[in-house]
């Protein structure tokens, strides 16, 4: 009995030196990375406000020319019509061109 609760102490040495040695190794680790950790956070904080005061500097970008592209296509469709009239295009040709324009 006497070699087996030597046996149980030793290994509770054991297991309390190397619960003590690796606590001592994270705080260790976590006060080394604590001031990278703060310095990465500094940094992504800076390129944000860099990057929120650039965006505040440039005017928006310009609406899309939505109505001359209107305009553009009546004025396709009127050739189109005189075209027909004229004789140039059939009806066929005039319905597939005016299909294209409105699709």
């Amino acid at each position: 009995m006497p070699g087996l609760i030597r046996g149980v102490a030793r290994t509770a040495v054991v297991a309390g030196t190397a619960t003590a040695v690796s606590g001592r190794v994270q705080r260790r680790q976590a006060e080394k990375f604590a001031s990278r950790d703060q310095e990465i956070a500094a940094n992504r904080a800076e390129g944000y406000y860099q990057g929120m005061e650039q965006a505040a500097g440039q005017a928006p970008p310009p609406p899309p020319p939505a109505a001359a592209a209107q305009v553009d296509v009546v004025a396709q469709l009127k050739e189109l019509a005189e075209l027909r009239d004229q004789g140039i295009l059939t009806d066929e040709e005039f319905a597939a061109q005016k299909a294209k324009l409105l699709a």
